[in-house]
């Protein structure tokens, strides 16, 4: 009996340990691009499709599910494909632009996309962020892609039969196509879009087969035009065919450009002479080289693959919109002006979301790309006379707040250089007192009042007018910062730091909650904490009274002290998923996906408090951040179809959780500072592009062990609840002894609390 106890014990123990991995060859093996697939408009684990891409690249391509101009492009639950679609959207609420399709079929030429869909399992489908893989029943077709950049390979694996063909849709809204059979050639553009984009905006593609065409035709939304060579329609497409033996293969590089034809030409040079395994094992090394760039060890098998599933996600946002044109000079076509003009230009981000923790990621571990996109911005600004603050592929009018000048002050500050600061000095200043007549949600809307009483008052017919009050005095913090560093006068830049403490106008003592404020003074009334929207942007006033991350200090202050904070932040959890949805008129996938979390009114699916759990660490209690870290991880993150609790958000979600596994996170971007958290791995190694190295060691690190019990740096017990940018980039290494129970002695002086603007003016 004794050894048979023995004996479970030790398979008990070994089951256990065979869930921890060890050092990783591939991260990208790891990656399941399926995860946050499973959504809907009603409901969102993410809202993503599986990008089939390189890190940044200027096109992806996806399988298609959902119909010509749906958001929702690939569901998990569907199973049909209509085509492989070369897709540029980074939401399903911003949509779309320059989209095309492609499809192959047997037996007729179908081109309609609800007559050449396809029934397919998810059992015969492989995804990697480098290639993709389908069996199509319908017409007994394998399909596999693999990208570059700009350009892609098509491998469709055929059955004996006469009648094969490709379907190449140029969709609808003005698209044009031209079949050049001598050359076994299709050229096209596609003007399909959802917005932002100049009247000359086109999409031009080019697809290179390597097989002779027997059969051709156009088609129009209803009719085929057979042995027509080309067409240009509202909507229009192509189909070519030939005559297949069973299992023959047939290969279709294409590439796209947006500036012309013989660019996209030059863009399907990408693809060089490789053959598709070369062109896949091409993608699988680029993808490896930016994921190895984070090491993770000693965690379980769903938090390897989490991990390194958030990490594609935070590597795919915003693209390149810039091109290498023949004589190998980067240029752009501009999408706020419709030039082709030198220099780069990156798109598709919503800086609302992204400023928070993806653009801090991309400061630590690739400096390199955010100088790009700096350039970029620069570009934007000399273009349209404004920053972006959601951009795809222009200014959309989506979302509020100038976070722009977190995005442009945290990269400088952080000593990003190689571009025209004092252009994006000139242009985050300019972005605090006008609104583009354009696009209304670049600039600042309510600048007027903003400027002149401290606050967007309630009354004004602004709406959301306290998220927006709130986020300005972070962005007017921002300013300061950057003003400061780049030695602007006191005269010109102490308006931003007096402008910085407009979130106290706000402050309600009465129930120690952010309330929106009249135009004469007085409060909104009635208020219901509980309200989503009106006062807010997709949060109420339970979320949205934490947007001060630049003076948690002060905000401590106005709530009456430490002991208080920790009770309001206590709060939100225990407190339950009650919401007023009576501004919308129903309820939006944020509210739900809030209600059915079971983490009380706390809402990690949306941006505005996921910094919360964090704040934790300026009152005295961080083995509570720990705590509420490690759950928000634990609960909320899987490496599954289902795996987010909410909209993923052009890799903002991602990074928070990339961030929070190696046990830190930005709470405040234009700080040198990390906040302290809960380190999900045993061993993690940030290899940075200085050729340093960051290691966080935590060897006790279970599912148990979760808060901290000492932290050793240099040698030394570190007490702090931050670690500071600057030390990171010398290359350092944090010794971490992890414990079951909280230690409440450590990180509890106020000269261990993270960084606030009041402490700073004391």
């Amino acid at each position: 009996m004794k050894k048979i106890v023995i004996l479970c014990l030790l398979l008990s123990t070994f089951q256990s340990y065979a869930q921890i991995v060890g050092k990783i060859a591939d991260p990208v093996e790891w990656v399941n691009p399926l995860m946050g697939t499973q959504s809907k408009h009603a409901l969102s684990n993410g809202n993503v499709y599986p990008a089939i891409a390189l890190p940044w690249g200027m096109n992806f391509w996806t399988p298609q599910t959902g119909k010509m101009g749906d958001g929702w492009v690939y569901s998990y639950e569907s199973d049909k494909i209509n085509g492989f679609r070369q897709i540029h959207q980074p939401s399903p609420w911003i949509g779309d632009y320059g989209q095309f399709s492609i499809m192959p079929v047997t037996g007729k030429p179908l081109f309609h996309e609800e007559e050449r869909a396809s029934w397919f399992s998810h059992k015969a489908e492989t995804l990697k962020p480098y290639y993709y893989s389908v069996y199509l029943a319908e017409h007994d077709v394998l399909a596999e892609i693999t990208p570059t950049e700009r350009a892609a390979m098509f491998r469709f694996t055929f059955p004996e039969n006469e009648n094969s063909f490709v379907v190449i849709d140029a969709l609808d809204m003005g698209s044009y196509v031209q079949i050049i059979p001598s050359e076994k050639k299709i050229i096209g553009y596609s003007t399909k879009n959802s917005g932002g984009v100049p009247d000359n905006f086109k999409n031009y593609f080019v697809i290179l087969f390597d097989k002779p065409f027997t059969y051709h035709a156009t088609f129009d939304n209803q009719k085929l035009r057979i042995n027509q060579l080309e067409n240009r329609e509202a909507h229009t497409g192509a189909v070519i065919g030939f005559s297949t033996t069973k299992g023959e293969k047939v290969i279709a590089r294409v590439a796209s450009s947006f500036i012309s034809h013989e660019q996209a030409e030059l863009n399907l040079k990408e693809l060089g002479t490789d053959d598709f395994n070369q062109v896949k094992q091409n993608g699988k090394e680029a993808w490896n080289k930016v994921l190895k760039a984070i090491e993770v060890e000693g965690g379980t098998v769903d938090q390897t693959r989490t991990f390194y599933s958030c990490l594609y996600r935070s590597l795919l946002f915003p693209r390149k919109l810039y091109e290498i044109d023949v004589r190998g000079n980067i240029v752009h076509y501009s999408p706020y002006n419709g030039k082709v003009l030198p220099g780069r230009m990156y798109t598709d981000t919503g800086f609302w979301d992204t400023f928070r923790s993806l653009f801090p990621f991309l400061n630590l571990v690739f400096p390199s790309v955010n100088a790009e996109i700096q350039e970029g911005l620069v570009n934007s600004y000399l273009e349209s006379g404004f920053l972006p603050e959601w951009a795809s592929p222009g200014h959309r009018n989506s979302m509020i707040g100038n976070n722009s000048a977190s995005v442009v002050a945290d990269a400088y500050l952080k000593g990003i250089r190689g571009y025209d600061i004092d252009r994006l000095w000139e242009a985050v200043v300019h972005g605090t007192k006008n609104v583009n007549p354009k696009s209304a949600a670049t600039g600042r809307i309510g600048h007027e009042y903003y400027n002149k009483m401290g606050y967007i008052p309630y009354n004004v017919g602004i709406n959301e007018n306290a998220a927006r009050t709130l986020e300005y005095a972070y962005n007017d913090w921002c300013i300061y910062e950057l003003g400061k560093k780049l030695k602007r006068p006191a005269a010109e830049i102490e308006v931003y730091a007096k402008r910085s403490q407009n979130y106290r106008n706000l402050f309600d003592p009465e129930t120690k909650l952010m309330r929106g404020r009249n135009e004469d003074g007085s409060f909104q009334a009635p208020f219901n904490p509980f309200k989503w929207g009106d006062a807010f942007t997709e949060g109420n006033s339970w979320h949205y009274t934490w947007s001060v991350f630049h003076d948690v200090q002060g905000l401590i202050g106005l709530m009456g002290g430490k002991r208080t904070f920790n009770q309001m932040l206590d709060s939100v959890f225990n407190l339950p998923p009650l919401f007023d949805e009576s501004y919308y008129g129903f309820v939006i996938h944020e509210i739900r996906e809030m209600q059915i979390m079971n983490m009380g009114n706390y809402a990690h699916g949306n941006q505005p408090i996921q910094h919360m759990t964090y704040l934790y660490n300026y009152s005295g209690e961080p083995w509570k951040a720990q705590y509420w870290v490690r759950e928000v991880m634990n609960r909320l993150y899987w490496p599954t179809p289902d795996g987010y609790c909410g909209d993923e958000d052009n890799g903002q979600t991602s990074a928070w959780y990339v961030f929070s596994a190696l046990g830190f996170y930005p709470v405040c971007p234009g700080t040198d500072q990390y906040v302290v958290g809960s380190p999900l791995f045993k061993k993690a190694t940030i290899h940075l592009e200085n050729g340093k190295n960051v290691v966080i060691n935590a060897p006790h690190n279970n599912a148990e062990n979760r808060f901290i019990k000492r932290v050793e740096l240099k040698g030394e017990t570190y007490t702090k609840n931050y670690l500071k940018h600057t030390e990171l980039m010398e290359g350092i290494t944090i010794e971490i002894e992890m414990d079951d129970a909280p230690n409440k002695q450590r990180g509890t002086k106020d000269s261990d609390f993270p960084y606030s603007y009041s402490n700073k003016i004391k």
